[in-house]
Parts: C-alpha cells; structure tokens; sequence
C-alpha cells in the first residue's frame, strides 16, 4: 500500500510550493495512516528523516520504477529527436538499408541488405551498434538492438 500511496502529493491542489513527499505525508496523516505510511511517503525523496523500515524499502521502490523507460515526463520533441537519433546512428552502419526504433525507444530494429552483410557480420553490427549508443547517447533503460537480415529466393512454376 505505501508504495502506491507514496506520489499522492502530485496530484493537484492550491499548495503547489510544498513539496509532493510532504504534500503526500500531510494527507495521509489527515486521513489517518499509520505513522509508518505517513513516514514512507514523507521520506520518499529525503525531506523528513526516515523511522521505520517500510521508508528505505519504498524510496527504491520509487527509485526503480523512476527508472523505466517512459517513466519520467519527457517534451514531445525531445523525444521524437532521441528516436530520430536512434534511427539515424543505426543507419549509419554500411549495409544497413532501415532502421525503426519502436517500444518507445527501448528497441531498435535494424534491416540490413543480405548481400552486403553476411550472417555473422549481422551478429557483429547488433553489438557495434549496442557500443555507439551507449558510448553517444543518452537514453533511459535499455534498448535492444534487433539486426534482420533476411534472404529470399522466389521463383515461378508455370
């Protein structure tokens, strides 16, 4: 309960200078929540001192889930750049003829032209290109980088 209860103090109201940990801890206090609830969302971001156990264990929480991709608010446009960014650098690749980078970011999907790239130089290209975004982007998570190379050989019978 105290993990869900921890950003209650988001949600609007007329005392935006006050700090939504606290925000949080004054309504859950009004409300009646234990004192270890109330400390939890309090503490949550270290403005009050955390006294029980529950405190560390939902500040992680908040910390991990803060983390995920999507999770913190991002502008529009810096968001479709990074995802711009992500197509491009692939792109740059010799042999790479498209790149999409889906699941908001967190994969890259590289297609590649069969007969510039053989199998194991697609096996390759996944990891240099997994080493030039970590080396020159900023992202949050994770991001899987799927390389398709894919041969077919049509023909007719009449």
């Amino acid at each position: 309960m105290q993990v869900c209860l921890h950003d209650i103090g988001k949600v609007p109201d007329e005392d935006a200078e006050t700090p939504h940990a606290l925000l949080g801890m004054k309504w859950a206090e009004k409300y009646g929540e234990s004192p270890e609830v109330c400390n939890a969302i309090g503490a949550h971001h270290d403005e009050i001192e955390m006294t029980n156990l529950i405190s560390p264990i939902v500040q992680a929480c908040d910390a991990i889930s803060g983390s995920r991709p999507g999770a913190r608010r991002e502008d529009g446009e810096a968001y479709i750049k990074r995802l711009q960014d992500l197509e491009k650098l692939a792109l740059a690749f010799d042999g790479v003829e498209k790149a999409f980078a889906i699941q908001a970011g967190r994969e890259l999907r590289v297609i590649v032209d069969s007969d510039v790239l053989q199998d194991k130089q697609a096996d390759l290209l996944s990891f240099d290109i997994s080493q030039k975004i970590m080396k020159e982007m900023i992202y949050p998570g994770q991001i899987k980088i799927t390389v398709i190379r894919e041969r077919r050989a049509v023909n007719f019978a009449k």
